[in-house]
């Protein structure tokens, strides 16, 4: 199966919300580097990992099947 066929395939109900917790973290992460305050670097720095961890736990969890929809 190729990777367009999995991300239109049915998705688990428990990676539906592990994606949406992935798009929050995402949002989240992108704001606080948006920020048109001055922030502390450290802050600054989470704020990254935050954005590419919720990013990565959503591209992850879309792509997730059943094994009834992969055959």
């Amino acid at each position: 199966m190729n990777v367009i066929k999995r991300a239109k395939a049915p998705t688990p109900k428990f990676f539906k919300v592990l994606r949406n917790i992935g798009l929050a973290l995402a949002a989240v992460g992108g704001t606080i580097l948006a920020a048109s305050v001055a922030l502390p670097v450290a802050i600054v720095s989470i704020g990254g990992y935050i954005a590419v961890a919720g990013g990565v736990i959503s591209a992850v969890s879309q792509l997730t099947s059943t094994k009834d929809a992969i055959q």
